[in-house]
C-alpha cells in the first residue's frame, strides 16, 4: 500500500476514534484513496484497510467498553445504525452500543455500498449504505 494511502486509512481511524468525522465522510476519503474495502475488529480494537491489488494496512483503534454478549440483538444494531446516522450519537457510542447488542466486528465494502455487523455466533446484520441500489 502506497505511504500517502497509509496516511490516510490512519488518518480516518484516529479522526473516528476521536469523533471529529462521520462514517460517509471516512467512506468519501477512503474511496478517494482507492480502499475497497475495511474490518474493523471490535475485539482485537484493529481496523484492516484491503486494497483491490490485495494489499492491506492494519491500524490499531479504539477499544470498546465491556465484552460482547454470545447473542447478537440485530434490533439493537439496527437502533445503533439509525442513531448514528441521524447524529443523536457518535462513533465511540456507536461502538460500545454495537458492542453491547453482541457485536464483535464490521465489514465495510466501499464498492458493494453495505456494512456487515457480526456476532460471536456468525449472525449478522446487513445495513446498506443511504441510496445504495439492492
Amino acid at each position: 500500500m502506497q505511504a500517502h494511502i497509509k496516511d490516510v486509512v490512519r488518518e480516518m481511524t484516529v479522526a473516528s476514534d476521536e469523533d471529529r468525522i462521520t462514517f460517509p465522510e471516512v467512506v468519501q476519503a477512503l474511496a478517494k484513496a482507492g480502499v475497497e474495502r475495511y474490518h474493523a475488529d471490535l475485539v482485537v480494537a484493529t481496523r484492516t484497510y484491503f486494497m483491490p491489488d490485495g494489499a492491506f494496512e492494519v491500524v490499531e483503534s479504539l477499544v470498546p467498553s465491556g465484552a460482547a454478549p454470545a447473542d447478537l440483538d440485530l434490533a439493537a444494531v439496527a437502533d445503533a445504525v439509525a442513531a448514528i446516522q441521524s447524529g443523536a450519537i457518535q462513533y465511540r457510542e456507536f461502538c460500545a452500543r454495537i458492542t453491547a447488542a453482541g457485536c464483535v466486528g464490521y465489514l465495510v465494502s466501499l464498492i458493494g455500498r453495505r456494512v456487515i455487523y457480526y456476532g460471536r455466533t456468525g449472525d449478522s446484520h446487513t445495513e446498506w449504505f443511504p441510496g445504495a441500489q439492492r
